[in-house]
């Protein structure tokens, strides 16, 4: 009876213990929340970390601007003052579409030449969301940069400019999403080719001609990624337009475009 006492008692604490080790060891499901967590906390926080960095990104940008805007005025005189406005907030919009397009398509080539690609398609939730994740993240930082770029482009230039938040960011949102398609796209093609960094950099300046096409005047080009969503943003920067007064059918085009191209994107991919 002691020796059996003895044991029981022994035993009991050991397999308590032992299952409160395995309970505690017990990993826990990660949810939605938590992986936009991370992906956003790994997205800022070199933002953070290196803040001369991301500094330098800003004054890249409004050095090339002020090379296109001075060096045009010199050139162009009054001609380029008379349509400044629409330099303006297509700069802005370009700034924009580089970095929603480069969030995939330079983050996947990284992936493949550090080797690292890998975690991503293991992962539980599947490569596609991650992937998704960082472009929105690094979406939602390109947003903040570019806004400082255009408040001191409004300030260099003199310009006036019609800044209805819900507008500009609905607009400017469904425009740069058929941007992340694009950048679908093109990071599947890394992972196929690796080192096709300059193509894909060579891509970030064809932008230039979407953003500048005259969608109006040229109906077939509303398709096209970025022209139809520039026409808009235009309208609403330069000529006060609201959002709830474009038409049905320009909004649905907007949207429909982004979907479209991401989709194809996705497939691409």
């Amino acid at each position: 009876m002691d020796e059996t006492a003895g044991d029981s008692v022994t035993e009991g604490p050991v397999g308590r213990s032992g299952s409160g080790a395995e309970a505690a060891e017990t990993p826990r499901k990660a949810g939605s929340r938590h992986l936009a967590r991370a992906v956003l906390s790994r997205k800022f926080l070199p933002f953070v970390r290196y803040p001369a960095n991301a500094v330098g990104g800003i004054i890249v940008a409004l050095f090339f601007f002020g090379v296109l805007f001075y060096g045009g005025r010199m050139v162009a005189g009054q001609a380029l003052t008379d349509s400044i406005e629409g330099i303006v907030v297509g700069y802005f919009l370009w700034t924009l579409s580089v970095g929603a397009y480069s969030s995939i398509s330079n983050d996947i080539g990284s992936e493949v030449q550090w080797g690292t690609l890998e975690r991503h398609v293991m992962t539980p939730f599947g490569f596609a969301p991650v992937a998704l994740l960082k472009g929105v993240a690094k979406i939602v930082r390109t947003v903040l940069t570019s806004t400082v770029i255009l408040a001191v482009m409004i300030v260099v230039t003199g310009t006036t400019l019609e800044l209805n938040l819900l507008t500009i960011v609905v607009v400017a949102t469904l425009t740069i999403v058929s941007v992340l398609g694009l950048g679908l796209a093109a990071g599947g093609i890394t992972v196929f080719y690796k080192q096709i960094g300059n193509w894909l950099n060579l891509l970030q300046f064809g932008f230039v001609v979407l953003i500048s096409a005259p969608a109006f005047e040229f109906g077939w080009m509303r398709v096209l990624p970025l022209a139809h969503g520039s026409a808009l943003l235009q309208r609403a920067m330069v000529d006060g337009i609201r959002l709830w007064e474009f038409s049905p059918i320009d909004l649905g085009l907007l949207a429909g475009v982004a979907v479209g191209y991401l989709a194809l994107g996705y497939v691409v991919f």
